[in-house]
């Protein structure tokens, strides 16, 4: 009898120990989660993330010459009469006007940086849209950068990566505000003379 109580308790353990037991492997080599082991663990879907390496660079330059001359005159010739001879003895005007302007702007800005967006909408040729923003406080300076745009999912590196160059439709604004930024603008007087003038 004390032995068939052994003998039962021992199963209770046992079976009560493999309830709460997590869920070994099968044997299989491919992991219960579904994830493949060939493919890449690229965002696809949404909610994921991509990582953007913004480095940006754009020069404009315009120029324009002008060149104009014209040259007028005009004379009475000695058969005009007697009288108006008599007259205006020189009678003759001439006229000469010209204009040489020129003119050239150059504009220059560039943007190093890397920000992390998600993917907000897979469309089904491929792309998927991305949004991302990161914005940083430093000593009162808010410095915010956005970034939105259309990415191509072949074109995503392994680590979740892409050149923004390659973001299709890419929108990228860079702001600051806070006392330097205020520092920079115009004040009212500069404003005022500017309409003014």
């Amino acid at each position: 009898m004390k032995r068939a109580i052994l003998l039962l308790g021992a199963v209770l353990i046992a079976l009560s120990s493999m309830a709460h037991e997590p869920n070994q492997p099968s044997g299989s080599l491919y992991p219960p989660n579904g994830v493949s082991l060939y493919a890449d663990a690229k965002a696809r879907k949404k909610g994921d993330i991509i990582t953007i390496i913004v480095s940006e660079s754009a020069v404009a330059t315009s120029q324009a010459d002008t060149k104009t001359a014209k040259a007028e005159s005009a004379s009475a010739d000695p058969g005009i009469g007697p009288i108006l001879r008599a007259l205006l003895p020189e009678l003759g005007a001439s006229g000469r006007t010209s204009l040489n302007a020129s003119g050239s702007t150059t504009r220059s800005g560039s943007l190093i940086a890397r920000i992390t967006a998600l993917v907000v909408e897979e469309l089904p040729n491929g792309l998927v849209k991305i949004e991302g923003l990161r914005t940083v406080q430093i000593n009162g300076e808010t410095q915010k950068l956005t970034i939105g745009g259309m990415v191509r999912l072949r074109d995503v590196a392994p680590d979740n990566t892409i050149q923004s160059t390659l973001v299709a439709n890419a929108e990228i604004k860079f702001e600051g505000k806070g006392v330097i930024g205020s520092r920079q603008q115009e004040g009212l007087i500069t404003r005022l003379f500017k309409i003014l003038f």
